[in-house]
């Protein structure tokens, strides 16, 4: 059995707890006892020691745009012609390294398993490869060599929008119909489900699937009973065009087909109604919730703390990984909303916290993840306290400090599933920054 013992912990409650020592067996927490003196032969974890975070919503090639598409002049639509240049460029052995490299950042930044919405299936002009899920293979092997855990939601998209046929591009992401989307999933899921690996489902979007598809993939996935993920009002143009096509909002859309439930997870949901609050709260769905990347793409800023009201519970993503850091992504969440109203305090720190652990880690699958408690994944993400960011912390402010100060820079050990990934802030495996390097070179595009 391996023994950590906890400067400090977050147990769950409002404030941190001091001297907590967690013992761990394989990949479960076995023991946490509170108001510990460190025992020998104990690993010792200063600082703040959290559950793992949960990145509930990633496009891991998404990470070659960063730098080189933010500035000037722009939007949504703009950087997504940007994004399908990018797009052109991969295959399975560059998706590889790349999605390595990425996934390795996430563990520097205390990611312990990463929900990626996996759209990039075929190559050039649709053409498959000869194992039509070689991209799915390449990020769930990524994803084990960086030592996290990955729910591979992968991702229907049969359409360039409202009833146009998909481009040049868009055909890479496309299976074509919604019944060979099955076929293929069917394979994945019955090839990578395993340790360390779930397969879900998404929808893309109302403007990429239409009613016939997002009812067999919302039907798929209550069949496996796996998650069912969806882009929802990301833009105020997708509502337009959804109402214009069929008299509906994209989240009555969905409902109408049967995708809202407790499984099912709208990722950004920035554009809603009020009646759109209601029926995702009542249907006790999830929010993903971007704000780097709401931010970056001018998307807007969502209701929050309106659709916790509702009923509705919070995920964080990094999605197009503007930056890798759910801490950032956490306090977005309250000071965006904090700018949109002029009014601070619409999320408990607790609250949010829950959002980047339990609830995360909940929307893509893996309800034993995201707690220090007896029977859950042994995934501990140790914050530093003494850094230039979080110097001068006590027991009572440091849950605080974490949320609004914290940065993915501070953290300094991480354990995935009962293993040492990071320690003293490097990776144990390779060498993260080179990896993203040599993935970048290869992947440059204008």
């Amino acid at each position: 059995m391996a023994t950590y013992w906890c400067e400090m912990a977050w147990l769950g409650g409002p404030t941190a707890t001091a001297g907590v020592l967690i013992g761990v067996e394989g990949e479960a927490i076995v023991s946490v006892q509170m108001a510990a003196d460190c025992p020998p032969g104990a690993v010792r974890l200063a600082g703040l020691t959290l559950p793992g975070l949960a990145n509930a919503h990633s496009h891991a090639f998404h990470r070659a745009l960063r730098g080189r598409t933010q500035a000037g002049a722009g939007s949504f639509w703009t950087w997504r012609e940007q994004m399908y240049s990018l797009a052109r460029t991969l295959d399975p052995d560059s998706y590889y390294q790349l999605a390595r490299a990425v996934y390795g950042e996430m563990a520097l930044a205390g990611i312990t398993c990463v929900g990626e919405f996996h759209y990039l299936h075929h190559g050039a002009g649709g053409a498959r490869y000869g194992d039509a899920n070689a991209m799915s293979a390449a990020l769930v092997a990524a994803a084990g060599e960086a030592g996290i855990r990955i729910t591979l939601l992968d991702t229907c998209y049969l359409q360039g929008g409202f009833g146009v046929p998909p481009s040049e591009v868009q055909r890479r992401f496309s299976d074509g119909t919604a019944a060979a989307w099955v076929d293929r999933v069917d394979a994945a899921i019955d090839t990578f489900v395993g340790t360390g690996v779930m397969v879900g489902a998404a929808i893309h979007s109302v403007r990429a699937v239409d009613v016939a598809g997002m009812r067999a993939v919302a039907e798929w996935a209550h069949r496996r009973r796996v998650p069912l993920h969806a882009h929802v009002s990301e833009q105020q143009l997708e509502n337009e065009q959804c109402i214009a096509t069929h008299g509906l909002t994209p989240t009555a859309l969905l409902a109408e087909q049967g995708v809202l439930g407790a499984d099912f997870t709208a990722v950004h949901a920035t554009h809603l109604s009020g009646v759109d609050v209601g029926m995702l709260g009542n249907a006790r769905s999830t929010i993903c919730m971007c704000p780097t990347t709401e931010r970056d793409l001018a998307d807007g800023i969502g209701a929050a703390s309106a659709l916790a009201a509702a009923g509705a519970a919070l995920s964080l993503g990094s999605d197009s990984h503007a930056v890798i850091d759910l801490f950032e992504e956490a306090r977005g969440v309250e000071l965006d909303e904090r700018l949109a109203t002029n009014v601070r305090g619409h999320h408990s720190v607790p609250g949010l916290l829950r959002a980047a652990t339990g609830d995360g880690h909940r929307s893509i699958g893996w309800a034993r993840a995201g707690t220090l408690s007896v029977g859950a994944i042994a995934d501990l993400v140790s914050v530093r306290l003494d850094s230039v960011r979080t110097a001068g912390t006590t027991l009572d402010d440091a849950l605080g400090m974490a949320v609004f100060a914290a940065s993915a820079s501070d953290v300094h050990h991480v354990v995935v599933s009962g293993k040492v990934i990071v320690r003293d802030g490097r990776h144990e495996r390779f060498d993260v920054a080179r990896a993203l390097a040599d993935a970048l070179a290869a992947t440059r595009v204008g």
